[in-house]
């Protein structure tokens, strides 16, 4: 017999959206560490840029718990912290290496597929649930996902990872 507690897409579409607003609060904070450690004009130039769009991101995120007419408030999300932390890690122990660059760019990467992952499945489960309003603003946060995730495989393969074959 179901309960008042039964748990419906509604429930696990705003719940991800919690999840998915907590993220880019951290890969706020993150990506100007990210941009200190990045040793090309390119690299920093690239996630100084993905700053600002992260900001507009977490403004559009807004715009969806306004249409929900709940709270714009994260929750912990535990997949991103490590991720983030795998950076960080990276970050010091590489630190003035020639792979220093390549190892933030994987970092990089691993934050973006999360967050391809998420956008895809708040898109779905937006559609099933009508919720018409919500779907194009999830869509320019994917859309924008995605492009930052071909600009770090350029970047990559430009140089980052060449340079980090080479002894220092």
């Amino acid at each position: 017999m179901a309960t008042s507690t039964t748990k419906t897409l509604d429930d696990l579409f705003l719940d991800t959206l919690k999840d998915i607003y907590f993220a880019e609060k951290q890969i706020l904070k993150a990506l100007p560490k990210m941009a200190r450690a990045a040793q090309s004009e390119e690299g920093k130039a690239g996630f100084l840029q993905h700053r600002d769009e992260t900001q507009a991101q977490i403004e559009r995120l807004d715009q969806v718990f306004e249409l929900l007419g709940k709270p714009a408030r994260g929750k912990t999300c535990e997949a991103i912290q490590g991720i983030i932390a795998e950076g960080e890690e990276i970050m010091e122990e590489f630190k003035g290496s020639p792979a220093l660059e390549a190892g933030l760019i994987s970092s990089a990467q691993a934050v973006e597929h999360y967050e391809i992952a998420r956008y895809g499945t708040l898109i779905a489960w937006a559609n099933q649930l009508g919720l018409k309003d919500a779907v194009p603003l999830l869509q320019a946060n994917l859309a924008e996902e995605v492009a930052t995730d071909k600009k770090l495989t350029q970047l990559a393969q430009a140089s980052a990872n060449a340079k980090g074959k080479r002894a220092a």
